[in-house]
């Protein structure tokens, strides 16, 4: 199943690039109660860096309502104290993308969901991976008062 889900990721990007189709995205910083961030690796793209979880926002869906439902689709966790954070336009990927992003609180135990998702595990904020991804550094860094938000993923 995963190569499937790889598959079609690689398709949609390549699709999107040549299109130049706008898209809506949501990531949500997802904290523990002691101040833990969480991270994922999906199953697909670079698979191999820790990033913010979230995904695309529906046609006629609220990012408020695409950044719960996608963390409770990857990692069957209901949000609390769900706070916009910033709106960032990127370029990345060849496509022309805004990415909504929120701060939140985990309500429960997180069970990622195994076809999407490589890893989720939680990280305090003076101890995050090596191989985090630059984008989700700088909003980390952002949401931590090392650098102004700049609107630019």
């Amino acid at each position: 199943m995963r190569v499937v889900v790889q598959a079609a990721f690689a398709i949609r990007r390549r699709l999107l690039g040549m299109l130049r189709i706008r898209t809506r995205g949501v990531k949500v910083l997802l904290f523990k109660d002691s101040g833990e961030l969480l991270l994922i690796r999906n199953s697909y793209g670079n698979r191999n860096l820790f990033v913010l979880p979230g995904g695309a926002v529906g046609r006629r869906e609220a990012p408020e309502a695409a950044a719960a439902r996608e963390i409770r689709e990857e990692l069957d966790v209901i949000v609390r104290m769900l706070t916009p954070f910033g709106t960032y336009l990127s370029g990345a990927e060849g496509k022309r993308d805004t990415i909504h992003v929120f701060s939140a609180k985990a309500e429960g135990a997180i069970s990622p969901d195994p076809i999407e998702l490589e890893e989720a595990r939680y990280f305090a904020l003076n101890a995050l991976p090596q191989n985090i991804s630059p984008a989700t550094l700088r909003r980390v860094q952002e949401f931590s008062g090392q650098r102004p938000i700049d609107g630019r993923w």
